[in-house]
């Protein structure tokens, strides 16, 4: 069972949310503005937050930024909801340190799925460290670094990197990384890992040119 807050303003679909993950044996906290959330969150950390964009007083990508830029919710899982589906909209979500996010409309099953494929990937790691050369994954700090640099980055972006160094040399397809990172039951788009991608090849400097690109299938790390 996880503590998950919602922040949405729109008191039916927070209702649906509400009701569906307490069926699914969560215990849920529900806010209609950031403000609210905000004086929640210095009481008590959630496990998991699901973030709308149009609220009120601040927006969802605002309140991403400020939990990322937070020492005790920096790694804090966090799955943005928003009824913007534009690709440009969707990169800035990422970008802003948003793990994942879900389309209105959606149905019950899909945030039931997404929320348990994003909870179970936050259960320790038994790998204790993946290493690339100078790039290290320390998964009891849960901390990347390039040539002793710490590198910040998303929850998936830490997934979706340990997967690419643990099949290092093996192309994974769109579809097997859909599985391994998001879940094996989550259908989602195949832009959602391009979008993942993107951001961590940024992220890693030199070493994200060595994520490649392998046409009209996935990618592998060399």
């Amino acid at each position: 069972m996880a503590l998950i807050y919602i922040i949405e303003d729109d008191d039916s679909i927070r209702e649906i949310e509400e009701l569906a993950l307490i069926n699914a044996g969560h215990k849920v906290c529900g806010f209609s503005c950031a403000t609210d959330f905000f004086k929640k969150m210095e009481e008590v950390l959630p496990d998991l937050c699901l973030v709308d964009i149009m609220l009120p007083d601040e927006n969802g990508n605002e309140i991403t930024k400020k939990l990322r830029k937070n020492p005790d919710t920096k790694k804090l899982p966090i799955i943005m909801v928003t009824a913007k589906t534009g690709e440009l909209d969707l990169v800035k979500g990422i970008e802003d340190g948003a793990d994942d996010y879900i389309k209105k409309p959606f149905s019950v099953m899909e945030l039931i799925s997404r929320v348990k494929a994003m909870l179970r990937r936050t259960q320790v790691e038994d790998i204790k460290e993946l290493k690339l050369d100078e790039l290290v994954i320390n998964n009891e700090k849960h901390e990347v670094s390039v040539e002793g640099k710490v590198v910040e980055l998303t929850f998936k972006e830490y997934e979706l990197l340990s997967q690419f160094i643990i099949n290092k040399g093996i192309v994974l397809s769109r579809d097997t990384i859909m599985n391994q990172v998001w879940g094996t039951d989550y259908e989602g788009e195949s832009r959602t890992v391009d979008m993942h991608v993107k951001t961590l090849r940024q992220k890693l400097g030199d070493y994200g040119s060595r994520i490649k690109t392998i046409r009209n299938v996935g990618y592998v790390m060399e």
